[in-house]
């Protein structure tokens, strides 16, 4: 099980977070020139936030659309039953047209984020895939039009120690 002991962080430490959130490719000594302190302080600092799990690796952002993916939907998701979260997830995760799963409170048990080429296959991947699994008692399909703002959120200020 997971350790969600919540891990004290200091002002340096939410600068060096803030800075990877923006870009996680940044080098250590730029970070360190701009925050005044020494590389070797940047690389304990992130190393210690590694092993505690506040950073959990780094990543890209990718453009669908450049890659022909023009849709994106959101899929909520009724379970026949609380107990089939744990059956459905492993077939969840094979189908690749679906990038995010998140297990909800509210009018649905779970959430999911889906891309697709066209509204053709997201209808085909919903008939096909989606709703001829036997975990799932519903869903309820929503398209995505615009994307006008999509960022990390950044640090919450309560955060800091």
């Amino acid at each position: 099980m997971e350790d969600h002991t919540p891990y004290p962080i200091d002002k340096v430490d939410r600068q060096i977070l803030s800075m990877l959130l923006q870009d996680s490719r940044r080098s250590y000594q730029d970070i360190a020139r701009e925050l005044i302190v020494s590389g070797g302080t940047i690389h304990v600092r992130t190393n210690k936030m590694k092993e505690a799990g506040v950073i959990k690796g780094s990543r890209i952002v990718v453009d669908f659309r450049k890659l022909g993916l023009e849709v994106t939907a959101f899929v909520g998701i009724n379970l026949g039953s609380a107990k089939d979260y744990q059956t459905l997830l492993p077939k969840l995760k094979k189908i690749p047209e679906i990038t995010e799963v998140h297990y909800t409170t509210g009018q649905y048990s779970l959430f999911v984020k889906v891309v697709t080429k066209s509204t053709r296959d997201l209808h085909l991947f919903l008939i096909e895939k989606l709703q001829a699994i036997k975990e799932i008692q519903s869903t309820e399909t929503l398209i995505s039009l615009d994307n006008p703002i999509m960022r990390d959120p950044g640090l919450p200020e309560v955060v800091e120690s």
